[in-house]
């Protein structure tokens, strides 16, 4: 149980839905949900992340994170499931996580001096009261033209292999991003705001 030093936090009129689980190995994810005083257990589940063909980028994301919900309720019966899949577009097209630096340096290059988007599904599946809730969050995010020397540096770094896009907006690649419009902490990997309105939905639902 990864518990934050806000206690109680304010999202709930008694009690937090429990127990939670996150469906995700993400850091990220975590700090970002400990950092807003949710208290949950942290279990990722493997499951075929193929990307959904003839989806628009917003279902599909949101279809990766309901298969992800779906695979960690079947071992939780009696638990609140939050999932996730966050992808990086440029026209329409996803990035996903780069292979090794190379790759990394291919997909900084296509985000250097212009806009793309981020796009997180979440899925929010209480198998005690049997709601299932998903959706997608969208931001929009503009980066400088970069230096071939930069872009070849930061992506020798440990930073972009393991993140969608091959970078990290809480990390040294800030320093890349001029501008975004829309919620930051979905850039970082969880768009917390709506997350906690879905579990403040389970909530009230629970008590019915």
């Amino acid at each position: 149980m990864i518990r934050s030093s806000f206690s109680p936090p304010p999202w709930f009129v008694s009690e937090q839905p429990q127990p939670l689980i996150l469906a995700s190995a993400s850091p990220r994810r975590a700090e970002l949900l400990n950092q807003v005083g949710i208290r949950f257990l942290q279990e990722p589940v493997q499951v075929d992340e193929a990307w959904p063909q003839n989806l628009l980028p917003a279902d599909a994301v949101r279809s990766l994170a309901r298969r992800k919900a779906s695979v960690a309720a079947t071992r939780h019966p009696e638990a609140v499931i939050l999932a996730a899949d966050t992808a990086v577009f440029v026209d329409s097209q996803p990035l996903g996580k780069p292979a090794d630096a190379t790759e990394a340096c291919e997909m900084l290059r296509r985000l250097s001096g212009r806009k793309h988007e981020v796009i997180t599904g979440i899925a929010v599946v209480d198998t005690v009261s049997r709601l299932e809730i998903s959706d997608s969050v969208l931001t929009e995010v503009w980066m400088r033209e970069a230096s071939d020397y930069e872009i070849a540096a930061y992506a020798q770094s440990s930073e972009p292999l393991d993140k969608a896009g091959a970078y990290g907006i809480q990390g040294v690649a800030a320093g890349f991003v001029t501008k975004i419009c829309g919620c930051y902490s979905n850039v970082v990997g969880l768009p917390v705001s709506r997350v906690v309105a879905m579990l403040q939905l389970v909530a009230a639902r629970r008590k019915e």
